[in-house]
């Protein structure tokens, strides 16, 4: 663990209201007035969202951000999640992360969408400064997401395209996949490709090949966040032989990167275990797989954490960490020359090193 924290790592799904500290979700709790907490003790707290999230079902496992949510209700409270995200990813090792949240969840008490994205941003400027201090380097770049099951796509696609000069690199669709495809926000993603602009479409985490097949070939989708059902277009023999099928093939051919969670694949039922996780048997057939946390909080994770179980699980070693490091950071949605800087000048130097 030493080892792997001190690894250069690439995080490209991580949520902001799933990535809060125990501690952090009770004193705001009491500054903000918000008295839904299951507990004020932050051991037990840290407990029952872990318990809570281990439902098997994605729609019990988002009731848990009534809570994280509750409380970054003002502007100080955003600020402060936001740094403590950047400074608690970079101690973890990561030197390149994509952060999403959904503006829209952050207004319950006035604030304005503008408000909320200004206060993130001034969090996450604040949590780069914290770990250059402690000799930490992190460039953190965010994603807005949209509610799928709420009809604001296209405001918040104008939002990301409005801000992409003041760290915004993207935007997502989240929340419950069935009964809302990823096709009823057309009009997001055509703003998003007319404008020169990324996005990335949480599909094929709930619900099966038809969200991809949507997000792909209707919407247009550059990654896809979990992307994990994608495993039902594949079928391995009785003698181990391995058959593509024609959107699996698709998927891999053209390199569209998986933005794979094993933990919280577990935690909501897109994965029997870790042990069973498709990640074994999609890394072997080289599709674009990246590791990632997905919400550290409910899922008790880190980066690191996720590496390990990996390693055990499937006998992952250095090569395949680098190799999922450098598909993540390939697949990021920065300028291409700053993408390959910190492939040529942060992590490969590391691991010749470490070689």
């Amino acid at each position: 663990m030493k080892d792997l924290r001190n690894a250069p790592k690439v995080l490209l799904h991580d949520h902001l209201d799933g990535g809060l500290r125990p501690r952090t979700v009770v004193e705001l709790a009491e500054e903000t007035g918000y008295e839904g907490l299951p507990t004020a003790d932050v051991d037990e707290l840290g407990r029952w969202f872990r318990a809570a999230a281990d439902s098997g079902s994605l729609v019990s496992y988002l009731e848990t951000f009534a809570h994280t949510c509750g409380v970054m209700q003002t502007e100080a409270a955003l600020a402060r999640v936001a740094a403590e995200c950047v400074e608690d990813l970079a101690d973890d090792g990561v030197v390149y992360a994509e952060v999403r949240y959904a503006p829209e969840l952050f207004v319950e008490r006035g604030l304005s969408l503008d408000a909320v994205i200004r206060a993130v941003q001034e969090g996450f400027t604040e949590g780069e400064r914290r770990a250059e201090a402690n000799g930490k380097r992190i460039r953190t770049g965010t994603l807005l997401c949209a509610m799928r099951q709420h009809a604001r796509a296209l405001e918040i696609a104008e939002l990301a395209v409005r801000y992409r000069d003041a760290g915004v690199v993207g935007f997502d669709i989240a929340g419950p996949e069935a009964g809302f495809p990823p096709t009823r926000n057309l009009d997001a993603f055509e703003y998003m490709r007319v404008n020169n602009a990324h996005f990335t479409i949480h599909a094929g985490e709930a619900f099966g090949l038809a969200s991809i097949w949507e997000a792909i070939q209707h919407c247009g989708a550059e990654r896809l966040g979990h992307g994990v059902r994608i495993i039902d277009d594949i079928k391995t023999s009785s003698d181990g032989e391995v058959e593509l099928g024609r959107l699996a093939s698709y998927v891999r051919d053209r390199r569209i990167p998986l933005e794979l969670c094993p933990s919280s694949n577990v935690q909501t039922g897109a994965a029997p275990s870790i042990a069973d996780h498709p990640i074994g048997l999609l890394a072997k057939l080289r599709f674009r797989v990246t590791v990632n946390t997905d919400n550290r909080l409910m899922s008790g994770c880190s980066m690191s954490s996720e590496f390990a179980a990996l390693a055990e699980a499937f006998g992952f070693g250095w090569k395949e960490v680098e190799w999922f490091t450098i598909n993540a950071m390939k697949s990021a949605f920065i300028d291409f020359d700053q993408r390959l800087d910190l492939i040529n000048n942060v992590i490969k130097p590391w691991y010749a090193d470490l070689r």
